[in-house]
């Protein structure tokens, strides 16, 4: 049935019958539909948990990227089934996250208070200067260790691909970062809803676990959703302060490399500022104004979250575990510890800001 479907879509390509929209929409659907079933199937046995125990023990965003992980290990999907996954795990996410900040007032980012902010911004900024520190440690090189170092304080493979420039990292050495940050990723979000359960956080507790800890912006949806929708909305504000820092961090970089504001290689706009943070902050600006209605909230909210299981399942199938062994065992050792540091870091921060 596979090979048939392929090459009906190759004619259709070949021949033109389809419109240009259309032969793209038809080269997403595969990947998309398996994605969407494998997360139908994740809410499926969340909703089996909750028959039988009167709440699911692991939900059903986590059970969607263990289902896909466990699928990715022993099939790997071919080009009619990698373009649909890939826009499910990339874009789905990214319009979720944009559709995310019509639930944030600004209320809720004020909330967050100036000891909060700083308090990020002291995290990013130990977060890397210790990652590097033991990088070299473990004898990495130091433009390995440095973007091992960024990728796990600031916001993962968008921090790695946007240092990677201005730093001059070869090509190895931002491919095995990459390769293992994108299995790290999917572990630390797994953890950060068992790390708040164990230690009785509340939703804001749990949600700045998420934001301080979790790489990618859209994840912290998964990491925060167990704990509720306060979880979900304070880690979201609390991540983008942290993704706001990467273009600081890379002028400083630059700075360093070159010696003078001349030499200095600018970060991309579209790494400090992804088209998905800035539509958060527009939606977030008129639900703050109160231009977005309230009725259109719960669909809304409960599109996020199909959206987001959609996409947590074919994050699932597009990491391949063995990318550990190819990274080397000190840039896992590296990334793992930084990743403990960050997590050590969000901790104390929660203890000193947020006591009681």
């Amino acid at each position: 049935m596979a090979t048939a479907h392929h090459s009906v879509s190759d004619h259709l390509r070949q021949t033109g019958a389809l419109p240009a929209p259309l032969r793209g929409v038809a080269r997403l659907l595969p990947g998309v539909l398996l994605s969407a079933s494998v997360g139908a199937a994740a809410y499926g046995l969340q909703l089996i948990e909750t028959a039988l125990f009167g709440h699911p023990w692991v939900e059903g965003l986590v059970i969607a990227i263990l289902v896909g992980a466990a699928l990715r290990l022993v099939w790997t999907p071919s080009s009619l089934w990698a373009p649909g996954i890939a826009f499910s795990a990339k874009t789905l996410l990214e319009v979720a996250v944009a559709l995310l900040g019509a639930t944030v007032s600004g209320a809720a980012v004020m909330a967050l208070g100036p000891v909060m902010l700083l308090a990020i911004m002291s995290v990013v900024a130990l977060a890397i200067v210790g990652g590097y520190a033991l990088g070299r440690a473990f004898g990495l090189p130091p433009a390995m260790a440095l973007l091992v170092a960024c990728g796990n304080a600031i916001c993962g493979n968008s921090a790695i691909a946007a240092v990677a420039p201005v730093i001059e990292a070869e090509g190895q050495d931002v491919a095995a970062a990459i390769g293992f940050t994108a299995v790290l990723g999917i572990a630390v979000v797994l953890l950060v809803p068992v790390v708040g359960a164990l230690m009785g956080y509340d939703a804001t507790r749990v949600g700045v676990l998420a934001g301080l800890t979790v790489y990618a912006v859209p994840q912290v949806l998964a990491a925060a959703a167990p704990a509720g929708m306060l979880a979900v909305q304070t880690g979201a504000i609390v991540k983008l302060v942290r993704v706001l820092m990467l273009g600081p961090v890379c002028l400083v970089l630059g700075l360093m490399r070159s010696g003078k504001v001349e030499g200095a290689k600018r970060p991309r706009l579209h790494h400090m500022a992804p088209w998905f943070i800035i539509v958060f902050l527009i939606l977030m600006g008129l639900r703050s104004a109160g231009l977005i209605p309230e009725f259109v909230l719960p669909p809304l909210q409960a599109g996020v979250t199909s959206m987001t299981l959609i996409a947590m399942a074919a994050l699932g199938l597009m990491v391949d575990p063995r990318a550990v062994v190819r990274a080397g065992p000190r840039v896992a050792a590296v990334a793992a510890l930084s990743a403990l540091l960050i997590g050590a870091l969000a901790l104390a921060t929660i203890v000193l800001i947020l006591p009681g």
